[in-house]
């Protein structure tokens, strides 16, 4: 019960003096009735009581899937449970990009990628997360009937692209184009990009030889060099 007081406390306002996110506090960017089902939660009682930054790194770790609510009644997944919890701590950076980088624990990795999306700024997610489109990985994800199969890229491009992501309204952020067109970024390379290049080439020479046989055939039959030897005679009908 204590547990939950204390979440209860951080929602009321008029004496919350924690971190901020953009100005407001952090649990805030949960929806209500998101909230109330999270810190109502057996989950929530029993599972991220008590937790720091470095315990709640040892209980992401055993998270097998992703997701936001379930089930006829909506219940929170642990993944949303402890993305609530990490908005609660709000940790430094460096704890985020830790959990981020590691390679061992892809729903670790998934917990850091989702943090960072509700709590940075637009430049930073989007030169955090790009990176990780070549993270082709498999997420199972529970949603409301059962479960689903994806990966860790196409969890990335939800992220910068949708508005809503395990049953969260993400705040609006600019567009990449928007943010070169501001010069905020700069293009983005494909890490693709020399292979793509090795294969644009590729297909123009195939294009040029082509061209050249080509000619050559055409050249050979003006000559008289093509379907009949030189002096054979072609007999009429």
């Amino acid at each position: 019960m204590a547990h939950q007081a204390d979440a209860t406390r951080m929602l009321d306002d008029r004496g919350y003096r924690g971190t901020l996110i953009r100005g407001q506090n952090p649990l805030l960017l949960f929806e209500k009735p998101v909230r109330d089902r999270i810190t109502e939660s057996y989950y929530w009682k029993e599972q991220c009581f008590g937790l720091n930054a470095a315990t709640l790194c040892d209980r992401a770790v055993e998270m097998s899937f992703i997701g936001g609510t379930y089930g006829v009644s909506q219940k929170p997944t642990p993944f949303l449970c402890l993305a609530f919890k990490l908005l609660q701590l709000t940790p430094e950076k460096e704890i985020i990009l830790f959990y981020l980088q590691q390679d061992e624990y892809k729903y670790l990795r998934a917990l850091a990628m989702f943090y960072i999306r509700l709590a940075w700024e637009p430049k930073e997610i989007y030169t955090t997360l790009e990176p990780y489109l070549s993270d082709y990985r498999k997420l199972k994800r529970r949603i409301r009937e059962g479960f689903t199969l994806g990966f860790v890229d196409q969890f990335v491009d939800d992220l910068l692209t949708k508005d809503r992501v395990c049953a969260t309204t993400l705040w609006k952020i600019p567009t990449r184009v928007q943010l070169e067109d501001m010069d905020v970024l700069e293009p983005r390379v494909s890490p693709l990009g020399d292979e793509i290049e090795d294969l644009d080439n590729d297909d123009v020479d195939a294009q040029v030889d082509a061209v050249e046989e080509n000619e050559v055939e055409v050249e050979e039959v003006a000559n008289g060099n093509g379907d009949h030897e030189e002096g054979e005679e072609v007999d009429g009908d």
